[in-house]
């Protein structure tokens, strides 16, 4: 499967004769962010279990648990900065 894949990139972003990307810049940008979106959500996922299991037992976490759950999201807002950037 890894083997393909150069070409499949190669197939998504050259349209056949033309000198120029298939998608348009904020395409582009719409698909960076909706990536860094569900990236965001799967990590989150995990960590807000794993802090809500650590607050379950210690109060003093809470601090903690919510940085971490929260820090993941900073990828969307990267992703943000490039669609107004683009």
């Amino acid at each position: 499967m890894y083997e393909t894949l150069p070409e499949l990139v190669n197939v998504a972003l050259q349209a056949e004769g033309a000198s120029g990307p298939a998608i348009e810049g904020p395409a582009a940008a719409a698909i960076a962010v909706g990536l860094a979106a569900a990236g965001a959500g799967y990590a989150e996922r995990g960590i807000g279990a794993a802090a809500v299991g650590a607050i379950a037992e210690d109060d003093s976490l809470f601090t903690q648990g919510l940085i971490l759950t929260v820090l993941p999201e900073t990828l969307v807002i990267l992703a943000l900065v490039v669609v107004f950037i683009v």
